[in-house]
């Protein structure tokens, strides 16, 4: 499990997707990578854009897991994010960020103030429509 956690620093992105994508799916499975919730919260704060995500998507993996409330602990922190100077980088966080509001639900009216406070102006316009379009169907459920 560390070398798959390891593995998502790799520069070769290919194989740090693939990573990415395992532990997903074990996540899914199983609680197994909860005990690594500090690693991948330190991932947060990492320069590269892309180790940050991957952090990103995987703590919102393990919400259905999350008996010790760290996500509720560190929301702000995990939420920060979503201000990614990369639009793509918002999108791929906006695709995960359901599990937070499925199973931590006593957080939706945080994330949800965090969604419609979002500056969207820093993106392209193209990248502009497209996360709006995103924020849009992320709350229309709320």
């Amino acid at each position: 499990m560390k070398e798959k956690i390891e593995n998502l620093y790799n520069k070769d992105n290919n194989s740090a997707y693939k990573a990415l994508l395992d532990l997903e799916t074990i996540t899914t499975e199983s609680n197994d990578l909860y005990r690594y919730f500090d690693l991948l919260l330190k991932m947060l704060n990492n320069e590269r854009t892309f180790v940050r995500v991957r952090g990103f998507r995987l703590i919102c993996c393990l919400a259905k897991w999350d008996t010790e409330n760290k996500i509720n602990d560190n929301i702000y922190i995990i939420l920060k994010e979503l201000e990614d100077e990369k639009g793509t980088s918002v999108r791929q966080c906006l695709e995960k960020i359901n599990l937070l509001l499925i199973y931590k639900i006593e957080l939706t009216g945080i994330i949800a103030s965090k969604l419609r406070s979002l500056d969207l102006s820093k993106y392209k316009q193209s990248m502009q429509s497209l996360i709006k379009n995103d924020l849009e169907h992320i709350l229309e459920y709320l």
